[in-house]
């Protein structure tokens, strides 16, 4: 079965200098329909103003990913982390027992467009963790790379959830499918452009939540960027 959820479909809001899209219930948004997915918890697509951004901050027993899509994120935390997340850089921070961060837009003229994707860990209380790593565009160029997992195969991030994301960028005449083992269940979200998942049309922001399904097939793209969740 494939569940589709187009992108006007998703939790919105708009405060100035931040706009927001939820795919699940988030903040003031509630739908009891789109509260997690197994694992999956929280992807918000943010737009951030130039020099504007998310003060320092607590989280707790979380796994999160940033993922930029455009422009710069400067991120700082009270583990002594620094660092300038770019398109391409994969960051993972875990929670744990607490954390405290701040996320801004490095840039004082360019927009910045980042997914901020929350994962359920699978283990509680653990002390928290950071990782960066970078995928340039070949390893994801016409199929599925992986970019997280919990056992950090293939120089993905590693994280604390039984998870597996792939990313991947499909293009007029290129292809990629994917066997689903009958244990998993994926989630598609299409991040840039637009794409065919198994014979659907699916543009940015888009989504749908596959359960049942025995493959995945990614075709007739035009620059298109596509997070591809496996979950237990």
């Amino acid at each position: 079965m494939m569940d589709l959820r187009r992108a006007g479909e998703r939790g919105h809001a708009e405060h100035g200098w931040l706009d927001s899209w939820h795919s699940f219930s988030f903040a003031d948004y509630h739908d009891p329909e789109y509260m997690q997915f197994r694992a999956l918890r929280v992807i918000n697509e943010d737009r951030v103003e130039p020099g504007r951004g998310f003060g320092m901050h607590s989280h707790r027993d979380m796994e999160i990913i940033s993922y930029v899509l455009e422009g710069t994120l400067a991120h700082h935390d009270s583990m002594g982390n620094g660092s300038i997340i770019r398109p391409g850089s994969v960051q993972r921070m875990s929670a744990g027992t607490g954390v405290q961060h701040s996320e801004f837009n490095a840039s004082s003229s360019e927009p910045l467009h980042f997914l901020q994707i929350w994962f359920m860990p699978n283990v509680m209380g653990i002390p928290p963790g950071y990782e960066e790593k970078y995928f340039d565009d070949a390893k994801k160029r016409g199929t599925l790379c992986l970019i997280a997992s919990p056992d950090g195969a293939d120089g993905s991030v590693k994280i604390h959830a039984n998870v597996k994301l792939f990313a991947g960028l499909v293009d007029a005449g290129e292809r990629t499918e994917r066997t689903i083992a009958t244990d998993r269940f994926v989630y598609v979200h299409v991040a840039h452009g637009r794409v065919s998942l198994n014979g659907i049309p699916l543009h940015a922001g888009d989504a749908a939540r596959l359960t049942g399904e025995s493959g995945l097939v990614l075709d007739r793209g035009e620059k298109a960027e596509v997070l591809v969740f496996e979950l237990a």
